[in-house]
This record gives structure tokens, sequence and C-alpha cells, in this order.
């Protein structure tokens, strides 16, 4: 797109170059187009991208701003040095025509120039700027975007992790308990390993994948729970094949489960889609032991997550009291 706009700015300068010669060939040269004229338009064309094409790219540096200013004049001399050649050397050994008077020296003719020359080049090189600005937001905005997707992989494998560390808890309570539930656990955990190894090398996933994680992240957890019926997962989706980032929603469910009480209270989890924006809510009562070290990676992975991913498009509320933990997320996922 960018290359279409720096194309038309060429073509709309050489139209206006164009047209206000046949205006000047109307009003000044009873002869019309003759091959002088031809000869004024291609010398110009010739100095125009000399400067265009080698010498701006040359002394362009920020840096150090008198290498543009001697830039500048450099490509004021060779826009004239080409005219002269063409108009003055070329054009009279081909056809004996000349523009100036013979004998006009190059240092006169420097100097009658330096005016039309110096915009010239004051153009030509602005519209190299043009192109070197383009050029430079482009890469930018891809830097960004390479940025983006960078921190996004960094935040996708913090969430491996941190499910194996959570779950492998459950299991080893299980495990040392001689429960006949441990092998179960560990056959549920291989089967969500290889779930969630297979779709966090997606951008997106299906609204239905994500809460059937969900779902089976829940049936694990009954395993090891008492009274597994205080878990409540309510669903309303209207398109379950809409496009979410995967392991988005499934950290605060793996936070409720690690730090929820759940002997006498469980957890009331609620989603729903519709018109493309989901509702996400989860409360969960909290458990008053101590937390280890490693808590809370989750929910700062999501909130980082949302906001690069969907700016302006979330509402993420999390209300923490002593006792009980909710969340309320909104994401709007239209496009």
């Amino acid at each position: 797109m960018k290359q279409k706009q720096i194309f038309f700015l060429h073509l709309s300068y050489w139209l206006l170059v164009i047209f206000n010669g046949l205006i000047s060939i109307i009003v000044y040269d009873k002869e019309g187009i003759s091959i002088l004229n031809v000869t004024i338009f291609l010398a110009n064309l010739l100095g125009f991208y000399a400067n265009y094409f080698f010498v701006v790219p040359r002394f362009f540096n920020p840096k150090k701003f008198y290498m543009m200013i001697i830039g500048f004049f450099i490509g004021v001399f060779v826009f004239v040095f080409f005219r002269y050649s063409m108009e003055e050397i070329l054009l009279p050994a081909l056809t004996g025509r000349r523009n100036y008077a013979e004998g006009t020296t190059f240092l006169y003719y420097f100097y009658d120039n330096i005016y039309y020359s110096s915009l010239t080049v004051f153009v030509s090189t602005n519209l190299w700027f043009f192109k070197y600005y383009f050029k430079i937001e482009a890469e930018r905005s891809k830097l960004i975007e390479e940025r983006k997707h960078a921190q996004l992989q960094a935040l996708k494998t913090q969430i491996n992790p941190h499910f194996i560390f959570n779950s492998l808890n459950n299991i080893y309570s299980l495990v040392y308990q001689n429960s006949d539930k441990a092998l179960p656990a560990i056959e549920k955990l291989g089967e969500l390993l290889r779930y969630s190894t297979k779709d966090l090398e997606k951008d997106v996933i299906s609204l239905d994948k994500e809460i059937g994680y969900i779902e089976s992240l829940i049936e694990l957890e009954k395993l090891r729970i008492k009274n597994p019926e205080l878990l409540v997962l309510e669903k309303n989706i209207q398109d379950p094949k809409i496009n979410i980032s995967p392991m988005l929603l499934v950290p605060f469910v793996e936070n409720a489960f690690k730090h929820g009480d759940f002997r006498e209270k469980g957890f009331v989890l609620k989603v729903s889609e519709d018109d493309q924006r989901i509702h996400f809510y989860l409360q969960n009562f909290k458990s008053r032991r101590e937390k280890d070290a490693a808590s809370g990676i989750g929910i700062g992975n999501v909130q980082k997550r949302l906001e690069i991913l969907y700016p302006k498009k979330h509402e993420l509320n999390i209300k923490e009291t002593e006792s009980e933990f909710v969340v309320d997320l909104t994401i709007d996922l239209s496009s």
C-alpha cells in the first residue's frame, strides 16, 4: 500500500511538470513541442532520479546534519551537470541546436539554473524522505508485531509449567493417601498435557475447545475432593466455534483449585457467549492455608495477554476478600 502511495506522489509530480511545460510551450514557444523540450525533460528526469537513488541515500545521516547539507549541494551540482551535458553538449552534437548561446560557460549555466535545480532537488529529496519514512514505519510496525508475538510466546510457556506444578501437587496428595483415584488422575493429567501442548502452538482455538479443557480440568480435580457436587459449571454458548486465544480462561480455574476451599464450599463457574461477546464469571471460597511462593503466575499472565491481544476490547474485574475470590471477565471477540 505504501509503495502505491510513493508511486502516485512521483506520478503527480511529473504530471505537474509536464502540464507546466505544455503551458509554457503554448504561451512562449510558437514552434510547439521540439527536440529541445524533450531533451530538457529527459535531463530533468535523469538529474531528479540521480539525486533520488544515489545522492540522498549516500549522504543522509540524521546524526550528521552537515552531511545532508553537502549532499543537497552535490544533488544540485549533479542535476545541473545532467542538464548541461544533454542541452549544451549532446544535443548540439546531434542536432546543432542548443538552449543557451554558443560559448556559454558551465559556471554561468550553473549560476543561471541554481534556483530551478535547487527546487527540483528539494522535491526529489523530500520524496526520498517520504519513502524512507514509510520504510521505517513498516519496519517499526513489523518489530512491534514480532515483539508482541515473542512476548505472547513467552507468556504461553509460563502456563504449562504452572499447570503441571498445580496438578502434580494434587496427584501427590492422592498418592500419599494411597487413594485409588491416583492412577485415573495421572491418566487425566496426561490427556490434558497432550491437549494443552497441541493447542498452545496455535494463535487461536475454538471456544468449545477452551471450555472442554476446563471441563477436563474440573474432572481431574473432582478426583481429589470429597464433595465433587460443589463444583458447578454453567454454560450458555451461542457460537461454540468462535475463536479465542488458547489457555486464556483456564488459569483462573487453576487458581481457584490451587487456593480454593472445597471442604464445605466449592465454586460457581459461568461461561456464556452471545453475539461474539464472552462473559466469564468465577466465584470461589479461599482456603485459609498460607500461599506458596509459586502462586499467582497464572493470573498475571492472563492480564498481560489480555492487554496485548484484546486492547480496549475486554473488561476484567477481580474482587478478592479474606474469604472469597471473584473473577468477572468480558471479552469482545468481534473483529
